[in-house]
């Protein structure tokens, strides 16, 4: 309506009229968010238009303006009216007058008014020293009264703002985060503030305050819809407690979800979060963004000088194939082709986990709309690109976040969308269930060092909640779609078992250890048959501490920790009744003979260099590329075990798997020989020439080939970025593994060079390598080497554990 009376209480401008016709507008069921906010203001102007034009008979250079949310026409039900009264300074006592005829009646009707009477120099000058006041005139809107005056404001506003932006935009992030440490994390709280937690509309306002300062943009993707479902959620809150609340409280969620004719507050509350998680991660980039143009506004006049005023190009490093650094962030390479590369989102996140740096969101806006999808199932570097994300510790939740945010996690487990933003209504559980399995991978990141298989580890850490939003028990209902995701991942069948095995049982070790009598046999004999080997033991006992301590605070103690191990140590007992002897020894094959006798007989390496294939998963399925089968033949000598891994290095080939060991040559044939068996793949590029390989190794082996030096040269001019923090490397000996040998295990992370160092350090140990087992899944390399005195025997405890003991602190170095 439009007023045009005095505020008389009846009709009109006054109070009474406004005050029905909110009445009506609140409670009229056909109109609702956008549209009802949009006609509160406009109601709320008219009405104050009426009362300023009552009031300003006669005064002249006054104007009255919305700010804030108001003038963003953004009124709640409960919202406050944020008005400034904006003069010349021509006539303050007439000011002071029409400011009393304004401000009673807003009073007189209980509504909260944040008011201010100045003229524009003082409005620019408060603006200057409080940014919560430049914030809110950011967004300033005529009422009434002398328009020239409102829009001169405006504009000396905006121009502020645009040219105090690199020194006042560092003070709002500043104060974000302040915010978010104070009020939490909106997308993962049970009783969260709409307003005031991070990703609420707090922030929202904030990335509109960054846009008007055209230093940076936030990603427009969702923006505007996710902050007007936290609008609408606050309305219907509002109307639900009659109170200018933004708390979301428990005891008034069913209230605001059926206002809003949502079938329970879980759904509610998982559109919350889904909101809250868009503007987060809108200004989790828009600030990245910020900082990068700072950064570059602070280098660019010294290297315009420098360069003449040329422009620089920025720098680029590669960082696995098709991906690249620039800039802080993980780019697409020029050459690459999400297009033609199915594991190219894959390879990407690995690479920026690992690196500890963020996805750029052009790179996976454009995986996102071009990748094409993986097979079925995934080629072997998908699962272990996967593996790898998940085993970086924690920069994998902003890179896995950043995934999410165009759809690529839905696409390569459409079984995630059950579990994405779904709250858990348990005081114990600090995240949402999607966020809650990313943590526990995170955690099992810290034990990749203590299992057998940490790749089966992470994985299952991924999927040990999946069955959540299922009927019946999760963990039954899990088990089946791990059964299921696992497969598709392209793990062998005994490996899916384990996966399937460990998702069913992730809460049985914690539930018998503090609910069952562990001196009763019978409990100790259950959980044995329920995991079945000790393998799967031990990687259940890593998952359940993984999967406690990402949940919070109160679901693990030193007691409850205690009673775990308790438990883990008597099974383990009883599932050791057969103790493994040691590696089944195969009979060569023939061109395993062949290379072997070649190299007997002309005293120098045979290597051969072929592609390897594994059988499909499918029956109809075609076999699936595993890398490049690199195979040498050694007469038996010392240093041939770093000779090779060097060698590989300086050639930058990552090792997948190694397996080293002697052969007995055929009848008639003299001397032995050292056969080693390979998987590699090139870290950039292509292969280099089987000749050259041989070449370099000869050289190596004869001790001409200085690898320690070209390794150390390589890495002084192109230093390795260290982004994550990986947990230290572990080496233990493997009591009773071996009747023949001492087995020595190597858990350590991944890294150029790393099989170089432990063969050398065997080497320097003066032990024989009878035997080694390389294993690299994801990041971590798992290694397990048979090794002997120069007698052939195995060696004694102490020099074992003090050998151990002296490889470890190398490998820390």
């Amino acid at each position: 309506m439009t007023g045009t009376g005095v505020h008389d209480g009846t009709k009109g401008s006054g109070p009474g009229g406004y005050a029905a016709a909110r009445l009506h507008l609140l409670t009229e069921e056909t109109r609702s968010g956008p549209p009802r906010r949009a006609a509160l203001a406009n109601l709320t102007d008219d009405w104050l238009a009426g009362l300023f034009a009552a009031g300003a008979a006669g005064v002249r250079g006054v104007s009255l303006v919305a700010v804030g949310g108001y003038g963003r026409a953004e009124l709640s039900p409960r919202s406050d009216l944020d008005l400034l009264l904006l003069h010349d300074g021509g006539d303050p006592e007439a000011v002071a007058a029409l400011a009393d005829r304004l401000w009673y009646p807003v009073w007189d009707l209980g509504l909260t008014l944040d008011h201010s009477v100045r003229t524009s120099a003082e409005a620019r000058r408060t603006a200057g020293e409080d940014l919560k006041v430049q914030l809110g005139l950011l967004d300033a809107r005529h009422i009434a009264g002398d328009l020239g005056l409102t829009a001169a404001l405006r504009t000396a506003v905006l121009a502020d703002w645009r040219n105090q932006a690199p020194k006042r935009l560092p003070a709002l992030q500043e104060l974000c985060a302040e915010r978010a440490e104070r009020m939490g994390e909106l997308q993962y709280l049970l009783e969260p503030d709409l307003k005031e937690a991070h990703g609420g509309l707090r922030d929202a306002t904030a990335l509109r305050a960054v846009a008007a300062s055209w230093l940076a943009d936030a990603p427009r993707g969702g923006l505007a819809d996710a902050r007007r479902r936290l609008l609408d959620v606050r309305d219907a809150l509002h109307l639900a407690t009659g109170r200018a609340t933004d708390r979301l409280a428990l005891q008034e969620q069913d209230q605001v979800a059926a206002e809003l004719g949502m079938l329970d507050a879980d759904v509610l509350l998982r559109q919350v979060y889904e909101a809250a998680r868009v503007i987060a991660y809108a200004g989790d980039v828009t600030w990245r963004e910020v900082a990068r143009v700072l950064r570059s506004r602070a280098v660019r006049p010294g290297l315009r000088a420098v360069l003449g005023g040329g422009k620089a190009a920025p720098e680029r490093s590669p960082l696995a194939e098709g991906v690249v650094e620039q800039d802080g962030e993980v780019v697409l390479a020029r050459a690459a082709r999400p297009e033609r590369d199915p594991v190219l989102p894959l390879r990407a996140a690995a690479a920026a986990a690992q690196a500890g740096l963020p996805l750029s969101p052009h790179a996976v806006r454009r995986m996102a709309v071009t990748a094409r999808p993986l097979p079925t199932p995934w080629p072997a570097e998908a699962r272990e690109q996967l593996v790898t994300l998940l085993g970086s510790g924690r920069p994998t939740i902003q890179v896995w976040e950043a995934l999410e945010a165009e759809g690529l996690v839905n696409s390569l487990l459409p079984d995630w969308e059950r579990v994405r933003c779904r709250p858990q209504r348990n005081a114990v559980h600090l995240w949402t269930v999607d966020r809650h399995l990313i943590e526990t991978a995170v955690r099992a990141s810290e034990f990749t060092r203590c299992v057998h298989r940490p790749d089966l580890l992470l994985v299952a850490a991924l999927l040990h909640d999946i069955g959540k939003g299922r009927p019946g028990d999760h963990s039954v209902a899990g088990e089946a779609i791990a059964r299921d995701v696992a497969a598709r991942i392209g793990f062998d069948r005994h490996d899916v078992t384990v996966i399937a095995t460990l998702v069913r049982h992730h809460l049985l070790l914690v539930e018998t250890a503090t609910r069952r009598d562990l001196d009763d046999p019978a409990t100790v004999r259950v959980v044995a048959e329920a995991v079945g080997d000790r393998g799967t033991l031990e990687l259940l006992h890593a998952l359940t501490k993984a999967d406690a301590l990402a949940t919070g605070p109160a679901a693990w103690s030193s007691w409850r920790a205690s009673l775990v191990a308790d438990l883990v140590e008597r099974v383990f007992a009883v599932l050791s009744g057969d103790v493994p002897a040691g590696p089944e020894e195969t009979a060569p094959t023939a061109e395993q003979d062949r290379l072997a006798i070649e190299a007997v007989a002309t005293g120098a390496p045979v290597l051969s260099l072929r592609a390897r294939t594994e059988p499909p998963t499918e029956p109809s399925g075609d076999p699936e590329p595993l890398g490049v089968e690199l195979r040498i033949a050694v007469p038996d000598q010392e240093g041939v075990l770093p000779a090779v891994a060097g060698v590989l290095a300086v050639h930058r080939l990552t090792v997948r798997t190694a397996e080293l060991r002697a052969l007995d040559l055929p009848a008639g044939a003299d001397g032995s020989v050292l056969l080693l068996d390979w998987r590699v793949a090139a870290e950039y590029g292509s292969l280099p020439q089987a000749a050259r390989l041989r070449t370099d190794l000869v050289r190596a082996l004869e001790g001409t080939l200085d690898v320690a030096g070209r390794l150390a040269e390589r890495d002084a001019a192109h230093p390795r970025r260290r982004g994550v923090v990986a947990p230290p490397p572990r080496v233990t000996v493997a009591p009773d593994a071996s009747r023949h040998a001492t087995v020595i295990e190597v858990r350590a992370q991944d890294a150029p060079g790393l099989l170089f160092r432990i063969g050398r350090a065997l080497e320097d140990a003066g032990v024989r390598v009878r035997s080694a087992h390389v294993s690299t899944l994801g990041a971590n390399a798992v290694d397990a080497f048979y090794v002997t005195c120069l007698e052939g025997t195995p060696l004694p405890g102490e020099e074992a554990g003090a050998m151990a003991r002296k490889l470890e602190e190398t490998l820390r170095v």
